[in-house]
């Protein structure tokens, strides 16, 4: 089958221990391009990719240089893309919570107990009208690993002049829980990130965005508060 063409993306830059961040970008429409994020997590000789982009021949060569690709995990429904291209290339397990939108692989159910990283719990967004997950990794004083739920816009580079302006006026930036996909999952998401706030993490890594750095759980109250007010 033809895949997803790979689309521009930067270099593996290694943000935490065994753990690196790749952002790429995403035609969403004519003249809208915007960035994403991929975290590659090493366990033991293993590679477990977090949100797949799609490397050109170069950066994948250097992505097996750090280990064996052996699980690709999709924690959103809006991202997955380039999943079948790493299912292919790689013979990666594919991982996703369960009832996730256009599943395009068979996914194993990503879900406490169920997961492809030893020192990482899943995360549910129980109460919301879709799938969605994050990950808590167990390292460098805990590491929180996200989709589109909670964003870290520190910067727009790389996205396009109307990604940017259209972006500024729904709202994203700076760790923030997006309009947009607060709706659509509904109000009952208010209560997944009581939960979720209540996590052993200090760090952050998004889907999209930059890294936050020991300082996310106080950004992410910030954050919960700006969305859907104080409680």
């Amino acid at each position: 089958m033809a895949h997803a063409p790979v689309q521009q993306h930067g270099k593996l830059t290694q943000v935490f221990s065994d753990v690196w961040l790749v952002t790429g970008s995403m035609r969403a429409g004519a003249g809208v391009t915007f960035t994403r994020n991929m975290t590659v997590v090493r366990d033991g000789q293993r590679l477990v990719l977090v949100n797949s982009v799609r490397l050109d021949s170069a950066t994948e060569a250097e992505l097996e240089r750090l280990g064996k690709v052996t699980d690709v995990v999709r924690l959103g429904g809006f991202h997955g893309l380039d999943d079948p291209y790493m299912k292919e290339r790689f013979g990666a397990t594919m991982w996703a919570p369960a009832n996730i939108r256009k599943p395009y692989v068979e996914y194993r159910t990503l879900e406490p107990g169920a997961c492809p990283i030893s020192d990482a719990t899943p995360f549910l967004f129980s109460a919301a009208r879709e799938a969605d997950a994050a990950l808590i990794l167990a390292r460098d004083g805990g590491i929180l690993i996200s989709c589109d739920s909670f964003q870290n816009w520190t910067t727009f580079d790389g996205c396009s002049l109307l990604a940017r302006v259209v972006m500024r006026v729904m709202g994203f930036g700076p760790a923030v829980i997006g309009k947009p996909w607060a709706k659509r999952m509904g109000p009952g998401v208010r209560a997944d990130f009581a939960r979720l706030r209540e996590q052993p993490f200090v760090h952050a890594l998004s889907g999209h965005g930059t890294p936050i750095r020991g300082d996310a759980r106080a950004l992410l109250d910030k954050a919960i508060a700006q969305r859907f007010g104080a409680r």
